[in-house]
C-alpha cells in the first residue's frame, strides 16, 4: 500500500516520469504503468458517475493492492501425494470407529510421515489439503438467557496449597449461579461422597435457598453408570440431596464443558484470584476462611453485563425465587466398625482410638469430611479429627486409662503419650515421671469432670513453690474444686456445722503457699 501510494503521489503531485519513479523506487515499469493506468481508470469512472456508485469507486480507489493466485497451480501438491493422505484419514475413521479416538494422528504427523517417506511438501499444505478433505467446520455456540433462582453450576477443581504439611494437593467445590454469577467455593481433602455432599450442605445455608436445578458434569459422585448413549443414572448420594432439598438437576455431554461454562470458568478464576497470591496457611480450617473471604470480595465487583450490579444485589433479587433451605443435611456415611486389639477402628487404612471397654465390639461409626463419630447404639462415645493420609494413628490417651492403670509402665513409650495435649506433656515429665500410676488418675479426673487445663496448670503453679512431689491429684483437687461461695450446709442455718467446715477447709488451706489470690483466680479460669 506504501508503494502503491509513493507511485500515485510521484505520479501526479512531483509530475516524475514512469522511467524515473521506476528507477527511484526500484520497482518494474511495468508494475508502476499498471498501478497508473489501474488508478486513472477509476478516477474517470468517479468523474462519471454519482451517489452510491461513487462511493464504491471511492473505496476501490484507495484499496490495496490484491493478486490474483485463484488460478494459480499447486505447485508440489501432486495426485500421489493426495492418494496418501486420503488413506491415513481413512485409517484415522477407522481408529474412531474402535474407540481409539485418542490415538489418530494429526496433522503434524501426517505432515512428518510423509517428510519421513520421501514427500518434498510443507506442512501448511498439508494442514491446508487435511481441512479440505476432511470438509471440517467450527462449532457455533447458542447464548443462553436465564431467569432468577432457576440454574446453579456446579464442578471440581485442583489446587496444591500448604497447610503446615508440605505442598498437597486439594479439591476445590466450586458453585456459580448462572442469572448472577454468584460463585462459592470450599476447599477438601478428596473428592469423595461425603465431601460432595457437604459442599452442597454449605452452600445453601451461604446463601439461605436452594436453586431449582443444579448442573454437573460427568462426575463420578454425581454420575452412578450411562444407561444408553446419552441416558445417565444418578448416585444415591445425589439423589439423596435432591430428595432433601428438592431441587432437579440435569448433567451435561460428554467432553462438552461450555455446557456449564459459567462454574468451567468460576474454577480457573477463583482458584487464581485466591491463591495466586497466597497457598500457605496454618490448617484446612483457615484456608477456607481465606477463601471465603476472597469469594465475598469477587461477588461484591460490579459487572458491565448486569448495569454494575454486583453478583450479591443479583442474589437478593435471586432470594424470592428460591426454594426454603432446610435444616442442614446430614451428609455423613454410616459404617459399622470393629474395634481390634489395640483400641481403634480402622478406616482408609487410619486407625481412631475408642475407649479400651469396647475391645472386640462393634461400634456404629458416621464419617464425614473432616471428622469421624464413633457411637455404641446412638450414644456418642468419642470422636475424632478426621485423617487423610496412609496408616496414620489418631490417639486419645483418655482412651486407655483402664489398662494403663494395670500396665503403668507401658504409658512412657506409648503412641498415645506422643499424641497427647502439649501442655499435659509437660506436666507429666516435670511432676511425674516414675509417677505413672497418679498421673493416670490425673488424667481421668481431667476426663470424667471436663476440668480445663488452664485450671489445672493454675493449681500446679501454687503447689510447685513447696516441691515437686507435692502437686498430687488431691491437693490439685482441693483447689479445683474451692469455690467463693459459702458452703451449702451454711445455707440452710446451721451454724455449728457451718463453722466446722470453715476450721477445717482454713487447715487445709495453710498446706498450700500463697493461697491469698486463689480463689479469685480460679474464679477466672473458669
Amino acid at each position: 500500500m506504501k508503494v502503491k501510494q509513493e507511485i500515485i503521489l510521484s505520479y501526479y503531485r512531483t509530475g516524475d516520469s514512469i522511467r524515473k519513479i521506476s528507477r527511484d523506487l526500484g520497482i518494474n515499469r511495468k508494475t508502476v504503468t499498471r498501478y497508473i493506468n489501474a488508478y486513472e481508470r477509476q478516477r474517470k469512472k468517479l468523474a462519471a458517475t454519482s451517489g452510491d456508485t461513487q462511493v464504491e469507486l471511492i473505496t476501490d480507489l484507495v484499496k490495496p493492492p490484491r493478486y490474483n493466485s485463484q488460478n494459480r497451480g499447486k505447485r508440489k501438491l501432486n495426485s500421489e501425494i493426495v492418494s496418501e493422505v486420503k488413506q491415513l484419514l481413512k485409517q484415522n475413521k477407522q481408529k474412531r470407529q474402535q474407540g481409539q479416538r485418542k490415538q489418530q494422528l494429526k496433522k503434524i504427523d501426517i505432515y512428518e510421515l510423509l517428510k519421513e517417506q520421501g514427500y518434498d511438501i510443507g506442512y501448511t499444505s498439508i494442514c491446508n489439503l487435511v481441512s479440505e478433505l476432511e470438509q471440517t467446520h467450527q462449532e457455533a455456540f447458542i447464548r443462553q438467557s436465564y431467569t432468577a433462582g432457576d440454574i446453579c453450576e456446579f464442578d471440581w477443581g485442583e489446587v496444591k496449597i500448604d497447610t503446615c504439611g508440605g505442598i498437597e494437593k486439594y479439591q476445590l467445590a466450586v458453585f456459580t449461579s448462572c442469572y448472577g454469577n454468584y460463585r462459592f467455593a470450599r476447599l477438601f481433602k478428596n473428592q469423595d461422597t461425603n465431601s460432595f455432599q457437604q459442599a452442597h450442605v454449605y452452600f445453601f445455608a451461604k446463601i439461605n435457598g436452594v436453586y431449582k436445578t443444579l448442573v454437573y458434569d460427568n462426575m463420578k459422585v454425581a454420575v452412578k453408570k450411562f444407561v444408553g448413549a446419552t441416558e445417565k443414572e444418578a448416585t444415591d448420594g445425589l439423589l439423596k440431596l435432591s430428595m432433601y432439598y428438592h431441587f432437579s438437576y440435569r448433567f451435561c455431554n460428554v467432553r462438552k464443558g461450555n455446557e456449564k461454562g459459567h462454574v468451567e470458568r468460576s474454577v480457573e478464576y477463583i482458584r487464581r484470584k485466591a491463591f495466586a497470591r497466597r497457598d500457605r496457611f496454618t490448617s484446612l480450617y483457615q484456608a477456607n476462611e481465606y477463601l471465603d473471604s476472597v469469594c465475598d470480595s469477587l461477588n461484591s465487583r460490579p459487572q458491565k453485563e448486569h448495569n454494575n450490579k454486583t453478583a450479591e444485589m443479583l442474589l437478593q433479587e435471586e432470594q424470592a425465587y428460591l426454594y426454603p433451605v432446610k435444616p442442614m443435611f446430614e451428609c455423613g456415611e454410616d459404617h459399622v466398625l470393629k474395634v481390634d486389639k489395640y483400641s481403634t477402628v480402622s478406616y482408609k487404612t487410619c486407625r481412631y482410638s475408642v475407649p479400651d471397654n469396647y475391645v472386640g465390639k462393634l461400634l456404629n461409626c458416621k464419617i464425614y469430611p473432616d471428622r469421624i463419630v464413633c457411637s455404641d447404639g446412638d450414644e456418642p462415645i468419642c470422636f475424632h479429627a478426621r485423617l487423610n493420609g496412609f496408616h496414620e494413628w489418631s490417639v486419645k490417651i483418655e482412651h486407655y486409662t483402664r489398662t494403663l492403670k494395670r500396665k503403668p509402665g507401658a504409658l512412657s513409650g506409648s503412641l498415645a503419650l506422643s499424641q497427647i495435649d502439649s501442655r499435659l506433656d509437660k506436666i507429666y515429665k516435670t511432676y511425674y515421671q516414675n509417677r505413672e500410676k497418679h498421673f493416670i488418675e490425673l488424667i481421668e479426673y481431667v476426663r470424667d469432670c471436663s476440668i480445663p487445663i488452664e485450671k489445672i496448670e493454675l493449681a500446679i503453679k501454687h503447689l510447685r513453690p513447696v516441691k515437686a512431689t507435692d502437686v498430687t491429684l488431691d491437693k490439685i483437687r482441693i483447689l479445683c474444686e474451692r469455690q467463693t461461695e459459702q458452703p451449702l450446709m451454711a445455707r440452710h442455718g446451721n451454724d455449728q456445722i457451718d463453722k466446722m467446715c470453715q476450721d477445717q477447709l482454713k487447715a487445709l488451706s495453710r498446706l498450700i503457699p500463697d493461697n491469698s489470690n486463689l480463689s479469685q483466680e480460679l474464679v477466672e479460669v473458669i
